[in-house]
């Protein structure tokens, strides 16, 4: 680990806001929308999550994507994906399915419970120009498949990328990807803080699901939630966005989890309309005209 490099700051914090999707889901959307290429090669992020039946039995019925990746890690409950590829994926506490939608993939995902607990991510990563048309691929990863690490009091499972803390290199399930992309869940058992060394000009991201936990420089506990720059404590539900250089610091007490997201901006134009991110308009205009003509996929 390079101690001497500086620590990234804090350039926006963004609160988790209600929403719906799908058939009536009820869920917290953490980002996504407005200004996208603030957060570049990432789109959006979704977290469900509830003891009731009633605000997830609806799941999200069959529909289309075109010019993205989608990333759905499970924590509790059990959902089946569906596609028009002949796909079917069962995805458990733990499991990951890792879709990218290319040129084209209709789609579904339901619970496979009437009762019970459903707790989860949806993280949407966008695909260069190059990439937006070639066919699509599906892939589950078993969460007994999933590389965890420990260092000190934190536990971390690594879902995707090739990073470094304290001195353990982090290889995730899934790396090789043009945008190069890391995607973590750090907890932090009893309390403590690491570094975890990011690329230059790479795009980063931090979210706390569970406690709380100070990012950036100081790390004082005594500062409050209005300190951002240096460092800022951040709350459950609450999300921040980075600086492009530095090494990436966090400190958090017993209990707490995080999710952690670097990657390599693509720096492309992004025109988004619903399940559709393309470069331009035109390309959101054939993919809305080949889907309602039935020549989508």
């Amino acid at each position: 680990m390079n101690n001497s490099k500086p620590i990234r700051e804090i350039e926006e914090v963004l609160v988790a806001r209600a929403a719906s999707d799908g058939d009536g889901v009820q869920l917290k959307r953490v980002f996504g929308g407005g200004n996208l290429a603030r957060f570049d090669p990432f789109l959006m992020l979704d977290e469900f999550g509830s003891d009731k039946a009633g605000d997830y039995i609806g799941g999200f019925p069959s529909h289309p994507h075109r010019g993205f990746e989608t990333v759905t890690y499970m924590l509790e409950g059990n959902m089946e994906h569906r596609d028009h590829m002949g796909n079917i994926g069962n995805l458990g506490a733990g499991d990951v399915q890792w879709m990218k939608a290319g040129s084209g993939v209709i789609h579904s995902e339901m619970p496979m419970q009437k009762e019970g607990r459903m707790h989860g991510f949806q993280l949407w990563l966008n695909l260069p120009s190059s990439e937006k048309m070639t066919p699509a691929t599906y892939k589950d990863i078993n969460a007994s498949d999933i590389p965890t690490y420990k260092a000190g009091n934190v536990s971390i499972t690594a879902i995707a990328g090739e990073l470094t803390t304290s001195d353990i290199k982090l290889n995730g399930a899934v790396s090789g990807l043009s945008t190069d992309p890391a995607y973590l869940d750090i907890a932090f058992e009893k309390g403590d803080q690491i570094d975890i060394d990011v690329p230059d000009a790479y795009t980063a991201l931090v979210y706390v699901y569970q406690g709380s936990a100070y990012v950036g420089e100081n790390v004082d506990e005594n500062v409050g939630e209005h300190a951002v720059g240096k460092d800022y404590l951040l709350s459950k539900g609450k999300l921040a966005r980075l600086s492009k250089h530095g090494l990436l610091r966090i400190k958090a007490s017993a209990d707490s989890k995080v999710l952690v997201m670097t990657g390599k901006p693509i720096g492309e134009a992004i025109v988004q309309q619903g399940p559709f991110v393309m470069n331009t308009i035109a390309e959101i205009q054939l993919a809305i005209r080949e889907y309602n003509e039935g020549t989508f996929v």
